[in-house]
């Protein structure tokens, strides 16, 4: 696709789910789903040029590929997470899972208990197979919603419907107490029980419900985290109308309310950079080197957290070379800045180093890391002719985006060659001083 053929798209200003699609009809196939705070602005952001270097050039050739959008608006930007996870696991978008473990993609279990909750647990601790997880003792379910890209979101998204929908996501079962007319108050455990309590004052959890209110709201939560919230408003609607017949006016003013929130509920924590769709990411560090003929040698250390520069851990190394020379070795110039940066222990470890270069290069700092005992991974940042980011080599098998990678590899290559025009200009005016 290409920006102009936007403008025959007309996109609204307002939250919702893009797909970019290649082919025509029943070859059509789905290449990337995501959502939106804007429509029109999100889209937009995919045809800058600062694209490769925010989100990979696996999504780069996406776009490329891509020879059609479809987009579907929705009044909130809570409801377009729940569209966009269901939208995943309907059509599996390649893009969506390119340079990802799946397994680390966060879903929304209904549990399969007398008295149902709602938690979020982390793929790999799923057994899908049978349903239920993995934990001892295991956990059963009735229902899996996600994958959702955004551990975080979702966590916001379920305070959000919990407001409207009320549920228990207690790490312990909720039993029914019997001399309460099956009334939901206990857990079987005093210290959770007192917690259960004291939200339950709060408004946190559900308050006198008994067990057919509490699963009613159940179903009111499966419909809307399967994405079919259109559904979940004809329901209510029903509901609120059979309420009125039968004059159950306090029942009917409940449904009222929560038809309103699902078209107005907002929360800034759902209205972020769409960098939010990635997995939150751990600490990396990146490294580049600089140099004019053998000259000026440096080498440069850049660490990223979450997903965003972490500059006061930055660091340069004066390339020394054998003798005490500088190079234009670039492997031998890597293997000395991974030598000095692990004489560092005070300095945490990464989770993945990321280097400039192919498999050469590559496979220079693992052979260095293995003499040095060390079984962190190396990620390669392969660019094409005109030094912009290829391929990114060992980034799945890390546990790290590819848009992480590039980010890294970015920020270390813009690093170095600010640090080594800082010393050229130093060594410049110290020569002409002596003149």
């Amino acid at each position: 696709m290409e920006r102009t053929d936007l403008k025959k798209l007309d996109l609204p200003d307002c939250p919702g789910v893009y797909l970019f699609t290649k082919g025509k009809g029943k070859s059509k196939k789905i290449l990337y789903v995501g959502k939106a705070t804007s429509l029109r602005d999100r889209v937009r952001s995919y045809f800058d040029a600062e694209l490769i270097s925010t989100r990979g050039p696996r999504l780069v050739d996406m776009v490329t590929q891509a020879d059609g959008l479809m987009h579907e608006p929705t009044p909130t930007v809570l409801e377009a997470l729940v569209r966009e996870a269901a939208l995943i696991r309907e059509h599996n978008p390649p893009a969506n899972s390119m340079g990802k473990d799946d397994k680390t993609f966060l879903y929304a279990l209904i549990t399969d208990e007398d008295i149902p909750r709602v938690i979020a647990v982390r793929g790999k601790d799923i057994d899908f197979n049978n349903k239920q997880t993995y934990e001892a003792p295991p956990v059963a379910f009735k229902v899996a919603y996600g994958p959702f890209p955004s551990g975080y979101q979702l966590r916001e998204a379920l305070r959000l419907i919990r407001k409207i929908f009320p549920f228990y996501d207690t790490a312990k079962p909720i039993i029914r107490d019997p001399e309460r007319a099956g009334r939901v108050v206990s857990t079987g455990n005093k210290h959770l029980q007192a917690n259960v309590e004291f939200n339950r004052q709060i408004g946190q959890y559900p308050r006198d419900m008994d067990r057919k209110e509490y699963m009613r709201s159940i179903q009111h939560v499966s419909l809307f985290l399967s994405g079919r919230v259109k559904a979940l408003r004809t329901t209510l609607t029903r509901e609120m109308k059979l309420a009125a017949k039968e004059e159950r006016f306090e029942d009917a003013a409940t449904l009222r309310g929560q038809l309103f929130a699902l078209d107005h509920v907002q929360d800034v924590s759902l209205i972020r950079d769409d960098r939010t769709d990635l997995p939150a990411g751990p600490r990396i560090e990146a490294y580049d080197t600089a140099h004019i003929g053998g000259t000026n040698a440096i080498g440069v250390m850049v660490a990223i957290e979450n997903s965003m520069p972490l500059k006061s851990d930055y660091r340069m190394f004066k390339i020394q070379g054998l003798g005490g020379k500088s190079t234009n070795d670039d492997i031998a110039s890597l293997r000395e800045i991974l030598s000095r940066r692990l004489g560092h222990n005070e300095w945490p470890l990464p989770k993945a180093f990321v280097i400039d270069g192919g498999k050469t290069h590559k496979k220079a700092a693992e052979a260095l890391l293995k003499e040095v005992g060390i079984g962190i991974p190396v990620v390669a940042v392969v660019k094409d002719e005109r030094h912009r980011p290829r391929e990114v080599l060992g980034g799945l098998r890390a546990g790290i985006t590819d848009a992480d990678a590039v980010l890294a590899n970015s920020e270390a290559h813009r690093f170095s060659l600010a640090r080594h025009r800082a010393a050229r200009t130093r060594q410049m005016r110290t020569s002409l001083d002596k003149k």
